[in-house]
């Protein structure tokens, strides 16, 4: 009996682990294009899959020769200083690829965060600005009470100018305040790796904006996307990752065409700019975080972003 229910759990798994890649198969056999704003479908389809990680998870259980709690809901019991422990985690997928990028990066990534006090695993934030091509990485050590930047990364490409997203196909990257739990991450991405920023949010939407697969990722090409060198990306995503591993329960990922320092807005004041309302709006979030040095709770009232503590 034991042998049988182990048979049909393993087969459950590898159809559901199958699903996506499936999918993005029969996109690009039918001349769907994924390179350009839909970039990683794959991501999409294990975000908005009935075959997910729950899915996943109680078929794991149903064949577990321990179903106690405490055997369903344990992490690996690998060395929190191992690669590998650090991408395993609850509802986070994980892959040959990323551990294999996570112990390359390791040993760069281990003193430059003993030097600042910090660990991997520790709560992360992500600032993106446009037109000094630059993502920061922002962390909050243990007993800390304010993030302190990490690393700063140069951003590879991306395509589009200064303002927002507006639909799918511009080529425009977002602007705006998103969030990326476990289930946007995508260790598999055809470009390298990659995690979903979450675009349309609630905002956008409220805007009418649209569009798909807006990504963080790999090889250094898009068409929406921010993308970095792949082992800039390894560096990014191992530390993303090892966040949401230990408990974080999404990272935020605050998007801005540039600086939003009061000089550099006072030259779009100058330019009268069709995006000065919308900018102004962001400066809000930009400030609030360069004030307290922690991320604002985001929501919209009014069509507008709304933040607090």
């Amino acid at each position: 009996m034991k042998v049988i229910r182990a048979f049909f759990g393993i087969v459950v798994l590898a159809i559901a682990a199958s699903l996506p890649w499936i999918v993005q198969d029969h996109m690009q056999q039918n001349g769907t294009s994924v390179s350009a704003s839909s970039h990683d479908a794959t991501a999409s389809v294990r975000r908005t899959s009935p075959i997910g990680s729950k899915t996943l998870a109680a078929v794991r259980d149903w064949f577990s020769t321990d179903s106690s709690p405490a055997a369903r809901s344990s992490f690996s019991t690998a060395p929190s200083d191992s690669p590998a422990a650090i991408l395993v985690g609850k509802g986070l997928a994980t892959s040959a690829r990323a551990k294999t990028a996570a112990a390359r990066v390791a040993p760069i990534l281990n003193p430059e965060l003993r030097a600042l006090g910090l660990k991997m695993g520790d709560p992360v934030f992500v600032r993106i600005f446009k037109e000094e091509a630059e993502l920061e990485v922002w962390m909050l050590g243990d007993g800390k009470t304010e993030y302190e930047l990490f690393k700063t990364f140069e951003i590879c490409a991306f395509s589009g100018k200064p303002g927002p997203k507006l639909k799918e196909g511009d080529r425009q990257a977002p602007e705006g305040f998103y969030y990326v739990p476990p289930s946007r991450m995508n260790p598999n991405s055809q470009f390298h790796l990659s995690f979903d920023l979450g675009f349309p949010n609630e905002y956008d939407t409220y805007h009418g904006r649209m569009g798909t697969f807006l990504m963080v990722h790999g090889n250094c090409v898009s068409a929406g996307c921010y993308a970095m060198t792949d082992i800039r990306m390894e560096e990014i995503y191992t530390l993303v990752a090892a966040a949401l591993g230990d408990g974080q329960k999404y990272f935020r990922v605050h998007a801005f065409p540039f600086r939003m320092t009061d000089s550099r807005m006072n030259q779009e004041f100058k330019k009268k700019g069709k995006w000065l309302e919308f900018w102004g709006n962001l400066k809000e979030g930009y400030d609030y975080f360069e004030m307290m040095k922690l991320p604002p709770n985001t929501s919209v009232k009014d069509g507008k972003y709304a933040f607090g503590s």
